[in-house]
């Protein structure tokens, strides 16, 4: 990047600060007043309150608005920000996602109701944040969707208003993209793809969705694994027995399933079904000096979490997460505690999810899981066995499987790649570079056939509780969110 950029970067950080520090009250107040919007992607008329918030959003700060709409799909809402027509660059398109539908919520679970913003301090205390004297960038704003994914959305705002202060104007085409169902797992995104190409195949994406590093450093990740979700349930008698009388006799599904999940990936999370890795492409020297460079923080984490070892044989989590995974995410079957009996039970259900790393794919992975079922001596059933069916097969397993993409990556090494990473270097968050997320993400969609970059700009505390009960952003994160997106507006395209 050229130096004279570099400059222009640090000079607009400075004013870009400046203002924020002296409307933090303003921006917090929109933060609540967005949040206060229930935003479960199923809630069709709160989905519209929201997509209307965000349009009044972007025209108050002058963006041009589209909503896209498919029937039975939550709207896209898209601003434009075009560059000045005196640009003497080659003017490109880069647009900034976000996504405004946040996880269903347990309110039994949340110590306040989850559309109701309250803000805390560092010892988990209430406070008036309204008529405080100072903002303490340590408390946090509790409600659903304060990490993932309203926060960068408000960040974005304030920067434009920042730059506007300061009278300047991206240097690019600028465009956000809020999407209203990525929690749902975006099934229609596709789809709004297809149909409104002029939108949503800008030159290159970012992806501001995710939890930052968890030393607290700003981070950019550059994929995100796939993932695919598969149901296994296994059978045992057709009624439920005593398992004194016909124990040892009459096969326990329980046992059964523990033996299936067992020869499917061992203790230490190498997956053992045949073939699995093969499609694996190995990291680049890149990626692999990336992971290198990233600061330790296993041994927080493992006191944070009260484990005593990991699986890998003590493997670095970034190494782990750069390979394919088996999770066993559920096992239901018969009861424990006071819900136990001395049965044998009918079934045993396991739930399970892959998650992929380039170059696998969910059919791929299909096929080879249904070949490795029927190599341990199982029939697969795709509805529960008749009559017919159980007497002719000793071992029998449904197999469901659930929505799944696959994964996505772009370079470290891609010119963009670089110039953002300057950019933020500049404004004082010097990001680690993440090659890929341990969670999914479509980027794939994002990418298209044409390999458009889409990389991830994650600004969430790593402790916000994501989809879980009292998530939350701390304040400082929002502050530093509105730094790198004044940077990246300002710098992009010099």
């Amino acid at each position: 990047m050229a130096l004279l950029a570099i400059l222009f970067a640090v000079n607009a950080h400075a004013q870009v600060r400046e203002w924020r520090v002296a409307h933090e009250r303003e921006i917090v107040r929109e933060f609540v007043e967005l949040l206060a919007i229930p935003n479960l992607a199923d809630d069709a008329p709160n989905i519209a309150r929201n997509a209307a918030a965000l349009k009044v959003m972007l025209e108050r700060r002058g963006v041009a608005v589209r909503v896209l709409t498919l029937e039975g799909a939550p709207p896209i809402v898209v601003g434009d920000l075009a560059a000045p027509l005196a640009s003497t660059v080659t003017t490109r398109t880069i647009a900034f996602y976000a996504h405004y539908d946040g996880q269903p919520v347990d309110e039994s679970q949340w110590r306040s109701a989850p559309w109701t913003p309250v803000m805390r301090d560092a010892a988990g205390k209430d406070v008036e944040w309204a008529s405080a004297k100072t903002i303490d960038p340590e408390w946090r704003l509790y409600a659903r969707s304060a990490g993932d994914d309203k926060a960068p959305i408000v960040a974005m705002m304030a920067a434009l208003d920042a730059l506007r202060a300061a009278k300047v104007r991206p240097r690019f085409n600028l465009r956000f993209v809020f999407e209203g169902e990525e929690e749902a797992g975006s099934p229609h995104l596709a789809r709004f793809i297809e149909q409104y190409p002029d939108a949503l195949r800008p030159d290159a994406w970012i992806i501001c969705d995710g939890p930052m590093h968890q030393s607290r450093r700003a981070q950019l990740a550059f994929g995100a694994r796939g993932v695919l979700t598969l149901e296994l349930t296994v059978y045992g008698p057709v009624k439920a027995l005593h398992d004194g009388h016909y124990g040892n006799w009459v096969p326990n599904p329980i046992v059964l399933l523990a033996h299936l999940l067992t020869s499917m990936r061992d203790e230490a999370g190498r997956i053992l079904i045949t073939g699995f890795y093969d499609e694996v492409v190995p990291p680049s020297k890149s990626e692999l000096a990336a992971v290198a460079a990233m600061p330790p923080v296993e041994d927080a984490l493992r006191r944070e979490f009260q484990i005593a070892a990991t699986e890998g044989g003590g493997a670095l989590l970034n190494e782990r997460i750069m390979l394919p995974a088996l999770n066993v995410s559920g096992i239901q079957s018969g009861g424990v505690g006071e819900k136990a009996s001395n049965t044998l039970q009918t079934s045993a259900r396991a739930a399970i999810d892959f998650r992929l790393v380039p170059a696998q794919t969910p059919a791929s992975v299909r096929a080879l899981v249904e070949r490795h079922l029927t190599a341990q001596g199982y029939t697969i059933v795709r509805d529960d066995p008749d009559a017919a069916t159980r007497a002719a097969h000793a071992r029998i397993v449904k197999v469901l499987w659930g929505s799944g993409y696959p994964p996505a990556r772009t370079s470290l090494d891609l010119p963009l790649s670089r110039e953002i990473a300057k950019l933020m270097t500049a404004a004082g968050h010097e990001p680690l570079r993440l090659p890929t997320m341990g969670g999914s993400l479509p980027i794939y969609l994002f990418q298209q056939r044409d390999h458009t970059p889409a990389i991830v700009l994650p600004i969430a505390n790593h402790d916000n509780n994501q989809h879980a009960a009292n998530e939350n952003l701390r304040l400082q994160n929002l502050w530093d969110a509105i730094d790198v997106f004044g940077a990246l507006f300002s710098g992009l395209g010099q």
